[in-house]
């Protein structure tokens, strides 16, 4: 199973994008339509396979009848600050948008969450108030601060 993700006639271009920026990430095989379709003539680029951070992704050029929306969005879990700063980055080049808590929207409008694993290991502390603590800094946030989230659980400010 994988997903199939619809795109107005620049699957092949996210694609390339996204391989670019995130490992172990490549263009796999650009399929051309045999014949028209109601998406465009033959010989477009009808179908992208590609990789995303080694899982199998397909793009599909359906035209401009579907769009993304927040119902669904890609998680990225970092390894620490510095894998979430340049994701955030690389992810919103060439007119992303940031969002709160950790989500954004890639050129493409689709929706990624860049986060850190340490979020999750804070948000699934044994001790609820540093927990609570943690999910009310990470509430206040656009891209996340892994520092900014251990003061917060750790009662600091």
């Amino acid at each position: 199973m994988y997903p199939c993700l619809w795109f107005d006639g620049n699957a092949q271009e996210a694609a390339e994008f996204y391989a670019a920026r995130l490992p172990d990430s490549h263009v796999d095989k650009v399929w051309l339509s045999p014949s028209e379709t109601p998406s465009g003539p033959a010989g477009m680029v009808l179908v992208v396979d590609f990789t995303l951070a080694g899982q199998r992704v397909q793009g599909l050029n359906g035209g401009p009848d579907f769009r993304f929306s927040e119902a669904i969005s890609l998680v990225l879990e970092c390894d620490g600050q510095e894998d979430v700063d340049r994701l955030w980055d690389d992810l919103l080049a060439d007119g992303g948008e940031p969002g709160p808590c950790g989500w954004l929207k890639d050129r493409f409008g689709l929706s990624w969450q860049v986060v850190p694993r340490r979020l999750n290991e804070l948000l699934d502390d044994a001790d609820p108030e540093r927990a609570r603590r943690a999910m009310d800094a990470m509430m206040q946030m656009g891209k996340i601060d892994v520092a900014a989230l251990e003061r917060a659980a750790d009662g600091a400010s």
